[in-house]
């Protein structure tokens, strides 16, 4: 967490606010300038920006520094495009410019995370190693003049990134105002060329040593694709019309280089750098191109982007992508960027409402941010997000929204100490794979089929109920929760499943979704029928699933709803299991047959829901599996549209609640509480649409 990394970075330092100290760096290839005074650590909870000293003349750095000072900004994030300014021409370093801003910033409070600058290589590199181009998937070299041009696998623009990391946490990597590092910037794009192509067949090969192998659990029978040469396997990805465990496979080799990639330069910083300083990279949400629980597993902290692109902020969509990424590490994140108004990238680039901002960056928090960050800070004068929202405009004065950000800085400061510590804890896990999302999206079979929104669909109304909702993988620890979910768990391996079951036998309930099960782990069907390796344990299994042309009545325990896109046909093999839905009259396969049954296993209890029902039945049935497995809210109940987010410390719960509705609201606080913004006792609050409230209270 943050708070963590801060009292890290006071302890090395051995500061406070009175005191000061002066201490060298550790130097590599060029001199470096003396460390002026270091000031105050910083506090628990950060606001930052991205800011890019190296865009304007440094008469302007000062002017930039005292506005940043302004809005209580404590931490900017520099250097990520900047490997042209770094090294000018290759093995001609100039880092002098860096340190004056990075120690600049710091003598007025403000702390840096270091960008590695490898995602926009400079022009001399790629000119010169025209081999670390990336190879486009239609044969086509990527060129110079835009970014994330390199190919991820090549070993030259490897040695030249780790070379470019290394001198810089030489450089910097005790530097006291340098508290992390960013590795790269929004892993994304990635080669198809000859020497990658060999490079996943050899991993191939690691993977699963005989063709023999291979062959049979590819099924590569089916259409006469058997290889006798693993250079004969392609790289099938267009479309999604490979063979599924060539495809899995792929997206796995995938995730392993960019694994790779990273560590190449996470090992050098490492080498050089303070233990303190943590690094990690900015992650894009629901991103899929790789399995960012592969990413994260060597980062300290895992950090993502958070932009709402068209429209304004949804507190399901957005609030599940905060929950998804502290399911990393199961630890607080940061928000490296959000969006300061506007986009430039969407259909319409809207900007959010006043207010909207500061609701969002709460928001955020409560789901256990630990600091935001806005990209970016000023304009630039050119390049290709010219249009663009920022916190200044092109002439560097402050744009209207600055000033609802230096509320929030306030707000962020005030509330530091109370949050100092606090994380989410939830009663409710929702299982995610990043296999089962690809799998669902290779074959949807009904092409409005969105395993995201599927997922969404649970978390929403379970989210309402218990007021917080942990996003984790089948393998991750399960034993604090009352309540699992997995929604379409597509790609079920044999590792989850265990870990399922002995969920259920010690006493937990567990709730699977449609589509639950049907793959195994080299996406293949599973040679039982859905759930898999878990349809012992259910007392029944799924008969047939069927894309729905219209939506399908769906009545019992929870009420008369209907079925959308998907149905499931569901049969009872066991004792003990017990209908909860059926459907009602459609295409005569569905017509009275088991839509979700359940069965008591000792003290546990497995469900499966083969309907994707409407938001009127996924409410009740969400209100169904709270009750039964005794999930209690975290703060009590509120108006619709008023968000609760929960943190809790060694002693004491922070509340935030974070009003969405539209229209004022009045709270009614459950207990007595120290309303933290304004320092007095409260028994209710009163908010404005898109108003907050941070309330703690002691444990008892």
């Amino acid at each position: 967490m943050l708070s963590t990394i801060w009292k890290s970075v006071c302890r090395v330092l051995c500061v406070c606010a009175t005191t000061s100290v002066v201490l060298s760096l550790s130097i590599s290839a060029q001199t470096a300038a003396p460390v002026p005074t270091v000031a105050a650590a910083p506090s628990t909870l950060g606001l930052g920006t991205a800011w890019y000293p190296e865009q304007w003349p440094e008469a302007r750095w000062a002017t930039d520094i005292d506005l940043m000072q302004k809005a209580h900004i404590r931490w900017v994030r520099v250097g990520e495009f900047a490997w042209s300014r770094m090294e000018p021409s290759e093995g001609h370093y100039d880092f002098d410019w860096l340190e004056k801003a990075i120690n600049e910033a710091g003598a007025h409070g403000i702390y840096t995370v270091l960008g590695t600058p490898t995602a926009a290589p400079p022009a001399w590199l790629t000119q010169k190693y025209p081999e670390t181009l990336r190879t486009n998937e239609d044969g086509r070299k990527a060129e110079h003049g835009n970014r994330q041009q390199f190919n991820w696998d090549n070993p030259k623009y490897r040695e030249l990134a780790r070379d470019i990391a290394s001198r810089m946490a030489q450089r910097f990597g005790h530097n006291p105002y340098v508290i992390g590092w960013q590795i790269d910037n929004e892993y994304a794009a990635v080669s198809f060329d000859a020497q990658t192509k060999a490079d996943f067949q050899q991993w191939l090969k690691t993977d699963y040593s005989t063709l023999d192998n291979l062959n049979a659990r590819w099924t590569t029978a089916y259409w006469s694709q058997s290889y006798s040469n693993w250079n004969q396997i392609p790289i099938e990805t267009v479309g999604g019309n490979g063979n599924p465990g060539l495809l899995l496979s792929w997206k796995r080799f995938v995730s392993d280089t960019w694994r790779s990639y990273q560590k190449n330069q996470l090992d050098a910083i490492r080498q050089s750098a303070d233990p303190h300083q943590f690094i990690t990279t900015n992650l894009m949400g629901w991103f899929d191109g790789f399995d960012h629980y592969t990413i994260t597993q060597d980062l300290d902290l895992a950090a993502w982007d958070d932009y709402v692109g068209m429209g304004h902020l949804d507190a399901v969509r957005n609030g599940a992508t905060d929950d998804l990424t502290r399911g990393f590490k199961r630890k607080n994140f940061w928000i490296m960027e959000t969006q300061p108004g506007h986009v430039n990238w969407h259909m319409v680039n809207n900007d959010l409402d006043k207010g909207e901002v500061r609701a969002m960056a709460w928001h955020n928090i409560g789901h256990g941010a630990d600091a935001i960050g806005y990209w970016q800070w000023r304009s630039a004068l050119n390049g290709q997000e010219e249009y663009h929202g920022s916190l200044l405009g092109a002439d560097g004065t402050p744009l209207p929204l600055y000033t609802e950000v230096q509320q929030l800085g306030h707000e962020m400061e005030k509330a530091a100490p109370a949050l100092a510590g606090t994380a989410p804890k939830s009663q409710i896990a929702i299982l995610h794979t990043y296999p089962s999302f690809w799998a669902i999206n290779w074959q949807r079979h009904n092409k409005y089929y969105d395993p995201v929104a599927e997922l969404l669909s649970y978390y929403g109304p379970l989210r309402a109920i218990a007021q917080s909702v942990d996003i984790v993988q089948p393998t991750a620890p399960l034993d604090q929760y009352k309540l699992v979910v997995a929604p379409g768990l597509n790609v079920l391996s044999d590792a989850a499943a265990k870990n399922l079951i002995a969920y259920v036998q010690q006493g937990g309930h567990l709730v699977l979704g449609q589509r639950t099960g049907m793959k195994n782990s080299d996406n293949g069907l599973q040679p039982e029928r859905q759930p898999g390796p878990l349809a012992e344990l259910l007392g029944g299994r799924v008969e047939a699933y069927y894309a729905l042309e219209h939506p399908v009545p769906v009545d019992g325990t929870w009420g008369p709803n209907t079925s959308q896109m998907w149905a499931e046909r569901l049969q009872i093999t066991k004792p003990g299991a017990e209908v909860l839905a059926r459907y009602g009259k459609s295409n005569g396969w569905l017509d009275g047959e088991p839509a979700a049954i359940t069965r008591k296993v000792g003290k546990g209890r497995i469900t499966y829901i083969g309907a994707w029902m409407d938001d009127a039945g996924m409410a009740k049935a969400a209100e169904w599996m709270t009750t039964i497995s005794h999930v209690t809210p975290a703060f009590g109940p509120v108006p619709k549209g008023v968000e609760v987010n929960a943190r809790y410390g060694k002693d004491h719960t922070v509340f935030i609640l974070v009003n969405l509705s539209g229209e004022a609201q009045t709270i009614a606080l459950p207990r007595r509480m120290r309303d933290v913004l304004h320092g007095d006792e409260t028994i209710s609050v009163e908010l404005t649409n898109y108003g907050v409230a941070v309330l703690s209270e002691p444990h008892k």
